[in-house]
């Protein structure tokens, strides 16, 4: 799994913008969804590559046997067709940057 974490040294204190801003950069169109306490998302696959990244809430993501939460500032790159899963974890909402490669 290749995760990224947000190291506020190297890319500056961290908001829902440049957070943004930085998937962006990479050529994502980045959409931004609110999942609520309990959302679960059983195993599928996009066609695209993907990244997911937390704003704020903690998300459990699942992908190739490998278990993760991400946490606010935190990215997982998902490539095309990889079967993942993920799920809200606690009581918080998730708010996440859903980020689509542009071609």
């Amino acid at each position: 799994m290749q995760i990224e974490h947000w190291h506020e040294e190297r890319d500056g204190p961290l908001t829902e913008q440049a957070l943004r801003d930085k998937i962006a950069r990479r050529g994502y169109l980045v959409s931004r969804y609110v999942y609520p306490p309990g959302t679960y998302f059983p195993a599928h696959v996009h066609g695209v590559d993907k990244i997911d990244a937390v704003v704020s809430g903690r998300f459990r993501m699942t992908m190739g046997g490998q278990e993760v939460v991400l946490e606010a500032g935190d990215l997982l790159v998902v490539p095309r067709h990889a079967m993942h899963t993920a799920e809200v974890v606690g009581d918080e909402a998730v708010v996440s940057l859903d980020a689509k490669r542009m071609r």
